[in-house]
């Protein structure tokens, strides 16, 4: 069995978006003609190829990776996977609210096709939400964890969004800037825990591997799971030095 989790230093370049990435750029909604999938997907090869100039040019390879779809982008993991370098491929439906498998049942098998490094899922899961709707998500997330810890050699990459409910804007008096900064990171911590421990509940899924952060650049941090807490303190701290990252979270905790 591999071993789990990730403790390197990794960046990766993530434009795997799909439904937004053809309506803001293209203006295109709807099924698309095999003419503007192949131009959609000659876009994002401009992408990857100033990603692999980026490596010419000095970016240590062992810290670089890239996040691409299988719609526009099968040509490019084929081609990062031959050189070796770090992939990852989203698992979920584009411009969902509620996760699903962009392939539904056969989701594992699309996996498998690229044997990416990391397969990327995001979720929007409030854990004061719908009980129903967090059950169907997270029943779907241990899924997903468990082929990739059981049967793939690909990790599990975990984007947690946390859209804030009625009663918890209420709180702050509508004010979204608050409710970042005084109720998500409690709420992230709360689910993050609960995945990360309920192994043996049914309702719950577990993110095995690693938790992701986005960075002020717009590259994505890996950090590995070892601490609950500074992971979820660094996806919500935008452009904040580790330091400050860890007074936060010391923050979040004690709380």
């Amino acid at each position: 069995m591999r071993t789990l989790g990730f403790d390197k230093p990794l960046y990766i370049l993530p434009f795997d978006h799909r439904g937004s990435f053809q309506k803001k750029i293209f203006g295109w909604s709807g099924t698309l003609s095999s003419e503007q999938t192949a131009e959609i997907a000659a876009t994002k090869q401009v992408i990857y190829d100033g990603f692999r100039a980026a490596l010419l040019a000095g970016v240590p390879r062992q810290k670089a990776g890239i996040l691409v779809d299988e719609q526009f982008g099968a040509e490019i993991l084929h081609n990062a996977s031959a050189h070796s370098y770090s992939t990852g491929c989203p698992a979920e439906k584009s411009g969902q609210s509620e996760f699903d498998f962009e392939y539904d049942e056969n989701f594992a098998d699309h996996i498998e096709a690229f044997h990416p490094t990391f397969c990327k899922v995001l979720v929007r899961y409030n854990p004061e939400g719908d009980r129903v709707l967090n059950h169907r998500q997270a029943t779907r997330l241990r899924q997903l964890s468990e082929f990739l810890h059981n049967k793939s050699d690909s990790r599990l990459m975990f984007e947690l969004l946390v859209p804030p409910e009625k009663e918890q804007l209420e709180r702050v008096q509508w004010n979204e800037k608050l409710y970042d900064s005084e109720i998500r990171p409690k709420l992230m911590i709360k689910t993050i825990t609960t995945f990360r421990t309920c192994e043996s509940n049914q309702t719950c899924g577990k993110s095995r591997d690693l938790t992701i952060a986005r960075t002020a650049k717009g590259l994505w941090q890996l950090h590995v799971a070892r601490d609950v807490t500074t992971l979820v303190a660094s996806s919500w701290v935008r452009g904040e030095d580790d330091n400050k990252v860890r007074e936060r979270s010391a923050l979040c905790s004690s709380e």
